[in-house]
């Protein structure tokens, strides 16, 4: 059952990412993402909640992972919480997780 949910979580994750750099092109950011999701599924990290957190606090950690967050490049606060489906609190919060990841890697 646990097998399923991560499964399910990886896909809708996968395809929340293709629909995000559809419409926000950034093909250097996308590989970056992509390799933060693939070192955040891979390291078994519990992801409770919204897959939208998840992949927004990806995005913007990512985006972010070496200086001062700044947000996401190209979009408000407002447009990331509208493409995500949650508060920007919780993509921040999520985004504190992968960072804490990646630098333990």
């Amino acid at each position: 059952m646990m097998i399923a949910i991560n499964e399910n979580k990886e896909q809708t994750c996968q395809q929340l990412l293709v629909a995000f750099f559809k419409k926000y092109p950034n093909p250097g950011l996308q590989v970056e993402v992509e390799r933060t999701l693939k070192l955040l599924l891979e390291s078994q990290t519990p992801m409770p909640g919204k897959s939208g957190g998840w992949v927004g606090g990806i995005v913007y950690a990512t985006a972010n992972c070496y200086k001062s967050a700044c947000g996401i490049p190209g979009l408000l606060n407002s447009e990331c919480e509208a493409f995500f489906n949650v508060s920007m609190s919780t993509i921040y919060n999520r985004a504190w997780v992968i960072r804490k990841l990646l630098l333990d890697t």
